[in-house]
């Protein structure tokens, strides 16, 4: 079978004129949600290069508004190829019988899903096309979810996915912007410069005098929230990753419609199945309470990262922290009440101290006290300039508002306002659901694993020393939630080893021969990697050492599930 061209078509003409009056173009983050997902792509920065030849599927991701581009469009589609688009092109909507409308803030019902129950799916802006001239109107082939305003039981909007027949090829066209859902479920709705809003009912007051990330989370306190069955109330969807699978669904289900391979990389070694991460913020930095932390890490055999406050502790625990092979990392404070401030400077000097105080060249790992953050790219501009390689920041700073609060729990680049050009950081965010939970709270440890299991993710847990050394019921959870992962098959890493793997997985290409699946460009694996390849109808197509065994469903896609041992 002949491997899938695909590209992402940013049209920098465009981008340019978005950028000149400020406006951002988050359909430049395509390009991320498919190299996270292991998926090979070129990408195109002018339309006229459609009709080239050269491309099956072209993701249009960013383009023009014109006649010009529409016409590019539909020749490209008219000779074969596919588009697939999230709520754009509509300088096509007339041609095919259609007006366009605007939903600010909805949810999508799923009527056809990726293999699995989905919640109704949390957006932030669509734009709907509704047909307007009757006969002149080409149907869609295929639709799926059903769009409502404001709640899921809101006002019907339209329909989430339309594919339409254009010549030879076919447009398949979200009404949803995925790219901007994304981005703002994970990094909030915009920058942060003052208190958030609080829950309604009193149960989460995050308007408490500190700017933090949690002040522009954009989940909503009734529609996203459920409670276990003593009444802990949680962020329960990851809606940026189920966003993702939906996308990756589509792009999959047309691989295969058109009889093509595309191989892709698996998110985790061969062998590991679900990676969790426990991480730790010395705070009040008492050596006892660093000595508990160790104890109880060494009972339950897990290997941690910890996020150094200053002063820090004495030498005597960094040296137990080496020997053991928990990560030091940073724990930079920026908050006011304790003498400090937000600003490169002070992010300078505390990691420098770090350094100094621990034995050590480099740090890999930041998570900021208290998650206090300003603006929107600033915290990710310093770990860039200072070699910190990943973040850990965003996560709840209450109980009242812990568990998918940004909508993700895989790690990410995130995304550059656009003074800065919508550009990717060099920094890897890996947010965390919860900290210090309790004999009360600590119902949500088995729900929580199972959704991140469920996409994929990484489980991402905070626990103190400070609390681990006061509070029985804190360490009782703590061996808890380990028991309950590893009997899910969950994997202990640092932050370290996620942002390593990470990066090392994203350099990989496959290619696949006559005689099976092999690495064609990228380092040299120290672990086995797996490969997943979408086939039709599960049929072999003659790939060589696939067998009924080796079958999976990914993104709602039968695959071979292929591993490439290290030579």
């Amino acid at each position: 079978m002949k491997k899938a061209r695909v590209a992402i078509l940013t049209d920098l003409h465009i981008v340019a004129q978005y950028h000149h009056y400020g406006l951002n173009v988050f359909g430049m983050y395509a390009t991320e949600v498919l190299a996270h997902a292991g998926m090979s792509a070129d990408v195109l920065h002018d339309a006229s290069t459609l009709n080239d030849g050269e491309y099956d599927i072209v993701i249009v991701a960013v383009c023009s508004e014109d006649e010009l581009t529409a016409q590019r469009l539909i020749s490209y589609m008219e000779s074969g190829g596919v588009v697939i688009n999230c709520g754009g092109v509509n300088k096509l909507a007339s041609r095919l019988g259609y007006a366009r409308s605007k939903v600010e803030i909805g949810y999508m019902r799923v009527n056809s899903d990726v293999g699995k129950k989905l919640p109704p799916l949390r957006f932030l802006q669509a734009f709907p096309w509704t047909a307007e001239k009757g006969d002149l109107t080409t149907l869609p082939f295929m639709e799926k979810g059903i769009l409502t305003r404001l709640s899921p039981e809101g006002e019907v909007a339209g329909c989430g996915l339309q594919a339409f027949r254009i010549g030879e090829g076919a447009l398949y066209r979200w009404s949803v912007d995925l790219w901007d859902a994304i981005v703002r479920l994970q990094q909030g709705a915009g920058p942060v410069f003052e208190d958030g809003f609080p829950a309604p009912d009193g149960s989460c007051a995050v308007n408490d005098g500190v700017i933090k990330a949690d002040d522009q989370a954009s989940m909503d306190w009734k529609w996203d929230m459920r409670q276990t069955e003593k009444g802990k109330s949680y962020f329960a969807f990851p809606y940026a990753d189920l966003w993702r699978e939906m996308f990756l669904s589509t792009l999959l289900e047309i691989v295969v419609a058109s009889e093509l391979n595309y191989p892709f990389i698996g998110l985790y070694p061969s062998g590991v199945e679900h990676v969790a991460l426990i991480s730790h913020d010395s705070d009040r930095n008492e050596n006892a309470h660093a000595e508990a932390m160790l104890d109880i890490l060494e009972e339950c055999g897990v290997r941690s990262t910890w996020c150094m406050l200053e002063p820090g502790y004495e030498n005597s625990i960094y040296k137990r922290l080496k020997e053991a092979g928990h990560e030091i990392a940073f724990h930079y404070n920026a908050r006011e009440e304790e003498g400090e401030h937000w600003s490169k400077a002070a992010f300078e000097k505390q990691l420098q101290w770090l350094k100094e105080a621990a034995g050590v060249e480099e740090i890999t790992s930041n998570k900021n006290h208290y998650t206090r953050f300003e603006g929107w790219g600033e915290l990710f501009e310093w770990c860039e300039a200072f070699g910190v390689a990943s973040d850990q920041t965003r996560g709840p700073s209450k109980r009242g508002n812990i568990g998918f609060i940004f909508g993700t729990c895989h790690p990410y680049f995130p995304i550059a306002w656009s003074n800065d050009g919508n550009r990717l950081y060099d920094v890897l965010e890996i947010g965390f659901l919860t900290q210090d939970l309790g004999q009360a709270d600590s119902e949500v440890i088995r729900p929580f694993l199972e959704r991140v299991a469920s996409v994929e993710g990484i489980a991402h847990f905070l626990y103190h020393q400070y609390h681990i050394y006061t509070r029985e019921e804190v360490r009782d959870s703590f061996r808890l939630l380990v028991a309950e992962a590893r009997a899910m098959g969950f994997e202990f890493w640092t932050s370290k080893q996620i942002n390593e793997w990470e990066r090392v997985r994203r350099k990989w290409k496959v290619q696949i021969t006559e005689d099976g699946v092999f690495i064609e460009e990228g380092p040299h694996p120290e672990q086995d990697i797996v490969v997943y390849i979408p086939v039709l109808n599960g049929k072999n197509h003659g790939l060589a050492g696939a067998s009924e065994a080796d079958k999976i469903v990914k993104y709602g896609v039968v695959c071979y599930k292929i591993t490439i041992p290290t030579q």
